[in-house]
């Protein structure tokens, strides 16, 4: 691996030490799927055991309005439940907390004198640790300029050492970079565990597949025309193959938005130059309404035999029959690397498409299956829950914390291009120089 700073070089003897994780986790108040916070267990053991004490700080949904920029603090951003989860977990209770509140735009101001009792106790060993609220809650995390450079310092000014642990928030966000700028930072195990594992999808066996849903061509389309040149095969799924499907097939598909059509437009023209890559699966269900699946409102169709200008109501799931197609069988079942960042369907109501693929994958028992995303992995742990407890230590499965960075990770064609990663890097070479 690249010379990165790695938490066991690092001196963490009665140190204040300051982690950011990725635990993401909480909707609406629940955890239904726990493993990015357990795959954080090895680096705050480590902590502990070296004589560090822990400030956790993560971020939770995505609170901030693009538009108007205000941040929203109902409590279904809270951190409560992580919090919850690490004491019935871990028997470690993390104190949260409260700071200045902007009355007009949301979110905190920044981190103010009001924790610095908190900071005294964890230093005397009366409190096992603190867990700032959601970072996004602050309004420095996503800006720029002064507000970013004021909370970078803030949050600098909390700990002694610096650990990013956060694979799965790539962003360039002031709690992933700038906290870099003031402290000696080390990348934890589960940071270092993803990039190594990134070998894999940079050097795959061949031949490799890659399956990827999501519901907005913009997001996508960068990682996507990368993946095109890279891999053998290419199958996609929900909104984006929607979109695909009403280019090439010249119908239109309700919900599907303009800009989203232009980018499909540009990603069927640049498909033409790669001939065979692209893997269709033929059967969609249709949907009359976003409701539910209600009898009577939805069907099956094969999308080859609509006709050019068929109009059609929301598509919703690709059919699971679609995975039994020799020609889609036979590629799933011979590829030797298997990337799968999708969830099929608009679930929970439309899930047999998705459990359908996934069997088909666990059919396929040479290949590096890899997957990643926080839907992705907890809908395989939902719709194949026998699967997926035997693939948590099958040598030939590996589950990334987050699907984005993997995507981000790819279009750039080297983790370097990851902000984060560069800045644990750059902050190692300043310590040497």
């Amino acid at each position: 691996m690249f010379d990165i700073p790695r938490i066991q070089d690092a001196d963490l003897k009665d140190k204040l030490v300051l982690v950011r994780v990725d635990h993401n986790v909480a909707k609406e108040h629940m955890i239904k799927d726990p493993f990015r916070i357990d795959k954080t267990f090895g680096t705050l053991f480590n902590i502990l055991s070296k004589g560090g004490k822990l400030i956790l700080m993560s971020h939770v949904g995505r609170p901030k309005d693009k538009k108007t920029g205000k941040i929203d603090m109902n409590s279904k951003f809270d951190v409560k439940p992580i919090v919850d989860y690490l004491y019935n977990k871990l028997f470690t209770r993390f104190i949260v907390p409260d700071f200045k509140e902007d009355k007009e735009n949301g979110g905190y101001i920044g981190i103010d004198t009001g924790v610095n009792l908190l900071i005294k106790r964890l230093r005397r060993g009366e409190i096992d640790g603190i867990y700032l609220p959601n970072i996004r809650w602050f309004k420095g995390e996503e800006a720029q300029g002064l507000d970013a450079e004021k909370l970078g310092e803030q949050l600098a000014g909390l700990a002694d050492v610096f650990v990013n642990d956060a694979f799965g928030s790539w962003q360039p966000h002031t709690s992933t970079i700038r906290v870099t700028e003031h402290l000696p930072s080390y990348a934890g195990y589960l940071m270092q565990h993803e990039i190594e594992n990134l070998d894999q999808i940079y050097n795959p066996n061949h031949p490799m597949l890659a399956i990827i849903a999501g519901a907005k061509f913009d997001t996508k389309i960068g990682p996507l025309n990368s993946l095109l040149e890279k891999v053998d095969y290419l199958m996609m799924g929900g909104v984006i193959y929607n979109a695909y499907l009403s280019v090439k097939y010249n119908i239109e598909i309700k919900g599907i938005a303009a800009q989203e059509i232009k980018i499909a437009k540009e990603f069927y023209e640049l498909s033409k130059k790669y001939p065979g890559k692209l893997i269709e699966p033929p059967f969609i269900v249709e949907s009359d309404t976003l409701k539910g699946k209600i009898k009577g409102k939805y069907r099956k169709h094969d999308v080859r035999k609509l006709k050019s200008g068929a109009k059609l109501n929301y598509v919703l799931d690709i059919h699971e029959s679609s995975f039994d197609v020799p020609e889609i069988r036979d590629i799933v079942l011979g590829a030797k690397s298997i990337f799968v960042n999708a969830v099929m369907g608009f679930t929970p109501p439309f899930w047999e498409g998705t459990k359908k693929m996934y069997s088909l994958i666990d059919e396929n028992k040479k290949a590096n299956k890899m997957y990643g995303g926080g839907d992705t992995l907890q809908e395989l742990r939902s719709l194949l829950p026998g699967k997926y407890i035997k693939a948590v230590d099958d040598p030939n499965y590996y589950f990334f914390s987050g699907g984005g960075t993997i995507l981000k990770a790819i279009h750039e064609g080297k983790v370097t291009g990851l902000a984060p990663v560069r800045a644990l890097i750059d902050n190692k070479q300043q310590l040497e120089d």
